[in-house]
């Protein structure tokens, strides 16, 4: 099965059978487009249908997918026959379901479209004469016995394995409708006010959804209801994403019910949560993987030869696979498991600074720096007698190219550098500064703690050298982070802390060390919160870290354009490229008590200098309120800001 974006014209005739899993259920969404997805794993709850040109495309994960398609596949073709008589032996079709033959009626509720083989147990017929869909005629009932005869409900299918992919699934009905190319898309309707949003990016249709019950139909409206109108109406000749198992809708309702903390009430309100750059909520599947290691894998890992031993090694070392797959890391050696990004630069400090930093070398930072990423360098260069030289920002908080690669020369060993900035959200042109860094023989260390959870963090493409993150910032738990490094660094570079699994072997005279990165991870690891990681960064990809992204550039774009019509507030940071992030003053207040009053109102915000005081002083403050998204914020999240901001600069505190 090819999972991914095909590109160039489908070969006439060349129409594969679309094997489509259907629930009934596809109520309007709030956010768009609207998709109904109330199945707890993201990456198979929001495949469906999209508005052709949505910005909103989803990254998916081929190893999650495969194994989810050609499980239900199994299920599906090893399901007993059911008599011709039966109504459920009538195949479902498009017509059946409210669409038009020929047409990709829009799936619901975790409606997966899967295209490529099926398993040897039945084969879809291929499209034309003979085929019960071929040419758009409905289907008429089969007899009994066949691949076709039924279409069987299951309450739950969870038993997919340990790939948390397959976690809590739950599916009403199958079908088998063929992308026919013969067959004319009926003309377009007016779209479905849920598909329409204003060039504020605020959706055009506020009202909540109405929960159809389980196993309910679509409503329709003749051959095409409102909602399956021009908004949903897919050509499969053009829109190959959705032939490739790429096209999908984003329903941050769908995300949000996955992150059971989002349900607490706060002061009596909803929670709001816009503290995200301090810490990221943890959804389901990270919380039940986590609760499953404790219950049955629990253990130390490596050199012991039971049963429980080998399931937590296994457990801790899926999970930095999965790290490679994330960060796109050539080898799994090339990662460490650390407590967090900032124990991450201190080990890069310690250990390739000691060696490679003397007296008179330069290490180039920028004014952006959190201060895990100032101080271990401010203590290196004490220690060794070295220069830390910072490249300043002009007054929208982006870095000054120029002025950048002036500071660079013969004596410069590194640049560390983040990839977003924590305090203003400024996306830093990366990429560049590493390059401009090499061409004077530098390494280059990214603090992508503040990028993970907004955009592709991708190793090889930035070329850098050293790259770290928190795991608490991307949906894992707190005490968890990753450090990557080149091999040939890392193989070059010294343990900074004895002990534990990196020994190879210990005489009174003498140690010998593991290579990386086991050389790296002394003592016991943080075993548990690692496998978390794995499971929350899994989460991720098959939610699509670029479908977040974009998701959250329409909340920062909102909130951007409302938040100025508070009475004397200033957003602090205006680059041109930022991510989820915007930090502001209010004329008269104490921040503290801005995020004092904002709580009370259910409302988390961070208020401070955030750990990177010299930004903000570069702009003349101790101190902003920040606010700052993830993919399960809504719309309404941002208007709650502000109408709690306009009430307190009217004085009027909280209701």
């Amino acid at each position: 099965m090819n999972t991914r974006d095909q590109s160039g014209p489908v070969p006439a005739g060349n129409t594969p059978a679309e094997l489509r899993v259907v629930s009934g259920q596809l109520p309007a969404r709030q956010e768009l487009p609207a998709v109904g997805a109330s199945i707890p794993t993201p990456g198979v709850a929001l495949a469906g249908a999209r508005v052709p040109g949505s910005p909103t495309l989803p990254e998916w994960d081929p190893n999650s997918l495969t194994l989810v398609m050609s499980k239900m596949a199994s299920e599906m073709f090893n399901a007993p026959p059911v008599p011709a008589e039966s109504p459920s032996s009538v195949l479902a079709t498009p017509a059946s379901l409210g669409g038009v033959p020929g047409q990709n009626t829009v799936p619901s509720q975790g409606a997966v479209p899967a295209t490529g083989a099926v398993p040897a147990t039945g084969a879809v017929p291929a499209t034309g004469s003979g085929s019960p869909l071929g040419s758009g005629a409905p289907a008429a009932p089969v007899s009994s016995g066949s691949p076709f005869a039924a279409a069987p409900s299951f309450d739950r299918l969870a038993d997919f394995g340990q790939h948390p992919a397959a976690s809590d699934l739950h599916l009403s009905s199958y079908s088998f409708p063929l992308l026919d190319d013969s067959v004319a898309a009926p003309a377009a309707r007016p779209a479905d006010p849920v598909a329409v949003k204003p060039e504020n990016g605020r959706p055009a249709n506020p009202q909540p959804a109405t929960a159809s019950p389980p196993g309910a139909q679509p409503a329709v409206d003749g051959p095409l209801s409102p909602s399956f109108s021009s908004a949903y109406q897919l050509d499969p000749k053009v829109d190959l994403p959705l032939r490739s198992l790429g096209g999908s809708a984003f329903d941050p309702h769908a995300i949000r019910r996955e992150f059971p903390i989002l349900e607490e009430r706060v002061h009596g309100r909803r929670l709001v949560w816009l503290d995200n750059a301090a810490t990221t909520q943890k959804p389901r599947a990270v919380i039940d993987r986590i609760s499953t290691f404790y219950e049955r894998e629990n253990s130390n890992i490596h050199r012991a030869a039971h049963t429980l031993a080998a399931r937590a090694s296994d457990a801790y070392e899926s999970a930095r696979e999965t790290t490679r797959r994330f960060l796109n890391a050539p080898s799994v050696k090339d990662l460490i498991f650390v407590r967090g990004a900032t124990e991450g630069i201190n080990l890069v400090a310690q250990s390739w600074g000691r060696r490679n930093v003397a007296a008179g070398d330069e290490i180039v930072i920028t004014w952006l720096e959190h201060h895990a990423n100032i101080v271990p360098w401010q203590m290196l260069c004490a220690e060794k007698g070295a220069v830390l030289r910072v490249a300043p920002v002009d007054d929208s908080g982006q870095i000054i190219l120029s002025e950048y690669e002036k500071l660079l020369g013969p004596k410069t060993r590194l640049v560390s550098l983040p990839q977003v900035s924590n305090a203003l959200g400024t996306v830093t042109p990366a990429r560049q500064m590493i390059e401009i860094a090499h061409r004077h023989g530098a390494l280059v260390l990214v603090d992508g703690a503040q990028a993970v959870s907004h955009m592709r963090a991708d190793v090889q493409a930035l070329d850098c050298d050293f790259y770290v993150f928190s795991g608490h910032k991307v949906f894992a738990p707190t005490g968890i982070g990753v450090v990557y490094g080149r091999s040939e660094l890392l193989d070059a570079m010294p343990p900074w802390q004895g002990g534990g699994n990196m020994i190879q072997d210990v005489t009174f005279e003498r140690a010998t060390y593991q290579p990386a990165p086991a050389r790296f991870e002394a003592g016991t690891g943080n075993i548990a919160d690692a496998v978390g990681l794995g499971a929350a960064l899994d989460w991720l990809m098959r939610v699509g870290v670029e479908n977040v992204g974009r998701y959250e550039h329409e909340l920062l774009d909102y909130a951007t354009a409302q938040l100025p019509s508070v009475p004397g507030l200033t957003i602090i940071g205006t680059a041109p490229d930022k991510a989820g992030v915007v930090s502001f003053i209010l004329a008269g207040q104490k921040t503290e008590e801005v995020g004092g009053m904002l709580d009370r109102e259910g409302i988390a915000v961070r208020s401070g200098h955030h750990c990177a005081q010299p930004i903000l002083r570069r702009f003349g403050l101790e101190a902003t309120v920040r606010a700052s998204f993830a993919p399960y914020n809504l719309f309404e999240d941002v208007d709650a800001l502000v109408s709690a901001l306009h009430r307190i600069q009217a004085g009027r505190g909280t209701r």
